[in-house]
């Protein structure tokens, strides 16, 4: 793999850390700010809320220049919303900062996803995206652990100024490895919006909505979870964050190794086994080993459909892929929304912290039949199995 991707993936290490060490600070934020947490739970719907609104507006803003000064950009932004974060007097505050902050994810991995796949073959390119989207499962493997840690120890305020920190890491990174490319002539603003009309486009961003949605439903209130329900310490929620890192990390190389020559049975396979899991995690989340399991298995299931979901993305997308590719991820932090929020909704209705885990389940089997669909419509379509099913198909860019 080119340097310039290792570069990406610095940058993405430092947005999910960000974007998941939250979950792990909930009770101690919550408690300092004085609200209750489903209302801290807004830290992930705001963050996640724009990303969605972020993805569309920063590339646009992305045609008009190279994507090398637009990745540069986005993590200078990233970096001024961490330490609004990290500063912030009240509530309202700290949220503003996570939504400033949350502006740059969407079009980061969206723009990132096209250059590292850009830069290698045509069969590789799957591969390319999953090596870029190692930075954000490395970061839960040990940035969220470590700021968690770091944040229950000396306060989650030197959590964010941390984070900060590795975002202009990542800016350098970039400002150094990933070569200075120039604006591709096909990069049309009407051309990127008429690829969102694809129908196929639709189902797999609706897919990402649903499938990782599943996968926020429970974990945006692990830590509440695992220490009121489990028994687990308050120090245990860092090492149980250790194994959800871990689970993405092991899901991100499955579904970087099968996306590119088994796309729709990486899918199949990766969203029915989640749903299943997620419905159990209500029975094994009164047990410290099953439920240290179960969560290992929702971070590998969940995180396996995130290659092969941007890859059939790109594929249907053809020759105006960087709207929709940055509109996906965006999808993915729309689907982490609607999760922590419907999560919230139980949990204040008074069904408990394992209620999440059945939302969960519902939203990733929703996610499953749209994957038959979408595969069934191709078929119509073409007359023969799914082409990213069978075999590569190289991109035009």
């Amino acid at each position: 793999m080119p340097l310039a991707i290792f570069a990406l993936a610095i940058g993405a290490f430092g947005i999910g850390t960000t974007e998941f060490v939250i979950m792990g600070l909930l009770p101690e934020i919550a408690g300092d700010y004085g609200v209750t947490i489903p209302a801290a739970g807004l830290l992930v719907t705001g963050y996640a809320l724009g990303v969605v609104v972020g993805a569309p507006v920063m590339t646009a803003l992305g045609t008009r220049v190279g994507r090398k000064q637009i990745l540069m950009l986005l993590m200078g932004l990233f970096v001024a919303g961490n330490l609004i974060s990290a500063l912030a007097p009240t509530f309202g505050v700290m949220l503003t900062g996570r939504i400033v902050a949350s502006l740059a994810h969407g079009a980061f991995f969206g723009i990132g996803s096209v250059v590292a796949a850009d830069l290698v073959a045509p069969d590789k390119k799957a591969g390319a995206i999953a090596t870029m989207f190692t930075g954000l499962t490395v970061a839960n493997i040990v940035g969220v652990p470590l700021g968690t840690f770091i944040g229950q120890a000396i306060g989650w305020r030197a959590t964010f100024g941390i984070v900060a920190a590795l975002g202009v890491a990542g800016l350098i990174g970039i400002a150094k490895l990933v070569p200075d490319l120039p604006r591709p002539e096909s990069a049309r603003l009407g051309r990127e919006f008429a690829a969102l009309g694809n129908v196929q486009v639709v189902l797999a961003m609706a897919m990402t909505v649903l499938g990782f949605g599943g996968v926020f439903a429970a974990i945006t209130y692990i830590a509440p979870m695992m220490t009121q329900v489990t028994g687990f310490a308050d120090g245990s929620v860092t090492w149980l964050l250790v194994l959800f890192g871990i689970g993405m990390f092991l899901g991100n190389l499955l579904g970087g190794r099968f996306a590119d020559s088994k796309l729709m049975p990486m899918l199949y396979a990766s969203l029915g086994g989640l749903a299943v899991v997620l419905a159990l995690f209500t029975i094994t989340a009164h047990d410290k080993t099953l439920a240290a399991v179960t969560i290992l298995l929702v971070g590998a299931l969940g995180f396996a459909t995130v290659p092969p979901l941007q890859k059939r993305v790109l594929d249907q997308a053809h020759g105006a892929p960087t709207l929709a590719s940055a509109v996906n991820i965006g999808a993915f932090n729309l689907g982490n929304a609607l999760a922590a929020w419907l999560g919230g909704i139980v949990i204040g209705a008074g069904f408990g912290y394992t209620a999440p885990n059945w939302v969960g389940a519902l939203l990733a089997a929703a996610a499953l039949g749209l994957a038959v669909l979408s595969a069934a419509l191709e078929r119509r379509d073409t007359g023969h199995a799914p082409a990213a099913a069978s075999r590569p198909r190289a991109l035009q860019h």
